[in-house]
């Protein structure tokens, strides 16, 4: 996501710091296994899909085998660890 992790308490990540241009994403850790459907989906603009998909992989998630193609670009379904979807989106730049 080319964000550096910020000042985290123990256990969570932080994705960028109060302030910075961009939302700061929060992670916290539960101990109990999500249920029933998630309420928010993100859609998370990168550079690369490829490099955007391993990364998702080498963290624990999976791709859903999902893929849009669109004049404009391309949209990947991935889930994270514990099964929630988001995508990954590239605009071509033209």
């Amino acid at each position: 996501m080319g964000r550096e992790p910020g000042p985290s308490e123990q256990g969570w990540v932080y994705l960028g710091e109060r302030g910075d241009p961009q939302p700061r994403l929060v992670f916290q850790p539960v101990s109990e296994p999500a249920t029933g459907k998630v309420r928010i989906h993100l859609d998370v603009t990168v550079d690369d899909i490829e490099e955007a998909m391993a990364t998702v992989l080498a963290l624990g998630g999976r791709s859903t085998g999902e893929r849009h193609d669109y004049d404009e670009g391309v949209v990947v379904v991935m889930a994270d660890p514990e099964d929630h979807e988001f995508c990954l989106v590239q605009y071509y730049r033209t």
